[in-house]
């Protein structure tokens, strides 16, 4: 998909405020509203945007800590664990990757008591390797425009 120097500077502008006015976003890139507004929503229409969110900061929750886990479901587990890391809100994102493990996550948590909560519910179908996050360098961003 070719995205042309107006809709990269769109989505640069909005990767850094989401919430910027359609005018504003007009003005900084040079269109009248009406053309910013069509470019935005073309580019909802050919699945590059696929939505507006809240970056919402765990700590500030109660969640202090980070962890990546790491899961390798034991033989014939694979569906059930799924399911089960599904179900667990605490996993903020996971990915379901090759190699040993079948699948990584990322998981907010108030304690090492809550994190042991939650391993003590997969422990029964799956093996785990956990991690706790020190920092992160790098947030979630964008690919390279």
């Amino acid at each position: 998909m070719q995205l042309d120097d107006i809709d990269r500077r769109i989505l640069s502008l909005l990767q850094h405020e989401g919430r910027i006015a359609v005018k504003a976003l007009a003005a900084q890139i040079g269109l009248s509203s009406p053309s910013a507004s069509e470019r935005l929503r073309r580019l909802e229409d050919r699945g590059v945007i696929r939505g507006f969110t809240v970056d919402v900061e765990p700590a500030a929750l109660g969640y202090a800590l980070q962890a990546i886990v790491r899961v390798r479901p034991l033989p014939g587990k694979l569906q059930a664990v799924q399911k089960l890391i599904e179900a667990i809100p605490e996993f903020a994102e996971c990915d379901k990757v090759t190699g040993e493990d079948c699948f990584i996550g990322r998981l907010h948590l108030r304690s090492i008591e809550h994190l042991d909560q939650i391993l003590d519910r997969i422990t029964d179908l799956a093996e785990t390797n956990t991690a706790i996050v020190k920092a992160q360098p790098v947030r979630r961003r964008l690919p390279p425009l």
